[in-house]
């Protein structure tokens, strides 16, 4: 059993020194983003707009992904965190973001450095309980954006890696959470951009800036104006973040986003309402900042459950659906122009905060709220039935392969909780103390399983002996590439699950896997080591996180 007390939890941290390096400038060509880009590379967060984390090369396959060996490694000097980025491929050059907001170029090919940047951050970024990591970059108009953990968006020559501009969004010395942590998204000449802080006392923003310029352009605010959604003053400390990275759907000039959760995280008698738009998925359209539609998830979160994750974005009977994940464990299906439910399904296997979810509508039935004062055991945990790190779909078995978690956590709501009390950065949880802990009459458990996206019904599953944290990979080549917390990358052949390769890397992984091709060759991308808070919280319940070893490093494969 992990118990913390949150009433003690504090953060620290340092100044991070600036030094940037490059080559003199040129020309660069714009990259948008779209789908039909180079199938060589990988210029998005998720390969492209619909989420898949789908690679269409095949050149490394079921036959032959045995012979793959190292092509080259890049360090980036700093191990804080740990790896938490996906990087990109954009004509053979590898761009991505390591500790402390180090954005490297690298040939893709070579692994030569061509650039560094290390962003120099305000010191009260140090002082944030989510400094030191970043998710990753976004590419396009000649521009490298990095949302920063000091509440700026700052643009990078593509080229040379010299700083741009920078736009000041938030300000984190008044706003403890008001800090990027994931990258921007690139919404035609439009980045938008979430902060974290659901479970911080702020109030939640989604930002959108011009992409040339810097120039702010809107703000959308993720706490609704509304007293019988937020009723007294209980929206100032609301929460609310956005904090992943969100999807623009260029075919429906949309921008989809899921905000976190509400604030307090577990007491609700200080927020009676539905307290929108916390815990929600957003349609807003990106040159204007107005809303197109939204569907709220989990109306009143009591239990931590952010709808925070990826979408995945399928045709199907001549519409587009909408397949979204919630830490609560279940899957909404959705009309993605309308937000217009289809289907519920139950993702995790235990299950006692509802009853269950409507099929046809949503809405959360029988619910199991936290008392105040009282202990009780909700499952799944605040951490979710899966963590941020995302799943993958692939068109040719029209699988979806996600890694999954089973535990729990027992908790209880203070009575004298006052978020105006808080020291900088303290959780605004509304309570005295939390604990992770096997499902009940059960064991702890983890996997990789593919399923049906649209029903839930699984096809395979391949057990963990400690949750998976990193971000799923599926090619064209028939392969499930998949890294373990303990270090190894795995590849399974994607209709059995059979396992074909492995390696291990060294530390464990926490980033997204990725595949790109430079020089006529197919090469798999692993960002390697273990970071983020969660292996802080989960360290009683699974005692060998506290033994994993730290590292940063992008390790490139290819067929030798």
């Amino acid at each position: 059993m992990s118990r913390l007390n949150f009433a003690s939890v504090k953060s620290c941290g340092s100044v991070i020194v600036a030094l940037t390096c490059g080559v003199m400038a040129a020309a660069w060509p714009a990259h948008a983003g779209a789908a039909d880009n180079n199938p060589g590379d990988w210029n998005q967060y998720h390969g492209d707009f619909r989420g898949w984390r789908f690679s269409p090369l095949d050149q490394v396959n079921a036959g032959n992904v045995g012979k793959l060996k190292v092509a080259w490694i890049h360090q980036p000097g700093d191990i804080t965190q740990g790896m938490q980025s996906t990087p990109l491929a954009i004509d053979g050059v590898i761009y991505y973001i390591g500790p402390n907001l180090r954005v490297f170029a690298v040939d893709g090919a070579t692994g030569k450095e061509l650039w560094r940047h290390i962003i120099e951050l305000d010191a009260v970024a140090g002082k944030s309980i989510f400094s030191g990591y970043s998710r990753g970059v976004s590419v396009g108009h000649g521009k490298v954006y990095v949302g920063t953990t000091d509440g700026r968006v700052v643009a990078l020559d593509q080229k040379t890696g010299k700083l741009l501009w920078a736009t000041q969004l938030t300000d984190p010395a008044k706003c403890h959470g008001c800090n990027f942590t994931s990258p921007p998204t690139l919404a035609g000449e439009v980045v938008v951009l979430g902060p974290t802080g659901g479970d911080i006392a702020q109030s939640g923003k989604i930002y959108a800036v011009n992409a040339l310029t810097g120039e702010k352009l809107w703000q959308f605010e993720t706490i609704r104006n509304d007293p019988a959604s937020w009723p007294g003053e209980s929206g100032k400390a609301g929460g609310g973040g956005a904090w992943m990275a969100g999807q623009y759907d260029p075919k429906q000039d949309l921008f989809f986003i899921g905000t976190s959760n509400a604030a307090p995280d577990f007491d609700g008698s200080k927020r009676k309402g539905d307290n929108l738009y916390t815990a929600t998925t957003l349609a807003i359209e990106p040159k204007t900042g107005k809303l197109r539609w939204h569907h709220q998830e989990i109306p009143h979160d009591v239990w931590d459950y952010d709808s925070a994750y990826e979408f995945l974005l399928i045709d199907k009977g001549g519409k587009q659906m909408m397949i979204h994940l919630n830490k609560g464990g279940f899957v909404t299906v959705m009309d993605s122009a309308s937000g217009k439910v289809d289907n519920v399904w139950q993702f995790s296997e235990n299950v006692n905060w509802v009853k269950s979810v409507d099929p046809k509508t949503g809405a959360l039935v029988g619910r199991n709220e936290p008392e105040i004062g009282k202990s009780k055991v909700f499952c799944p945990s605040a951490l979710g039935a899966r963590s941020w790190n995302h799943g993958a779909y692939s068109p040719k078995t029209g699988l979806w392969y996600s890694n999954a978690q089973e535990f729990c956590n027992r908790l209880t709501v203070a009575d004298d909780h006052d978020p105006s009390k808080l020291a900088f950065s303290q959780p605004n949880f509304g309570i005295s103390e939390i604990a992770f802990e096997a499902p009940p009459g059960g064991k702890p458990s983890a996997r990789l399983q593919a399923v049906d996206p649209f029903t839930g019904k699984r096809a395979w599953t391949v057990d963990y002996p400690l949750p998976g944290l990193g971000g799923v990979l599926v090619t064209a080549g028939d392969l499930v590439f998949n890294g373990d917390s303990r270090g190894l990358v795995h590849a399974y052949e994607a209709k059995s699950g059979q396992e074909l390769w492995s390696f291990n890397t060294g530390s464990g992984i926490r980033a997204g896997i990725m595949s790109y091709s430079a020089g006529g060759k197919q090469y798999i991308l692993v960002p390697s080591g273990m970071g983020s808070l969660f292996p802080g919280f989960i360290g009683g319940l699974y005692p060998e996180f506290k033994t994993l070893n730290g590292g940063a490093a992008v390790m490139a494969f290819t067929l030798e």
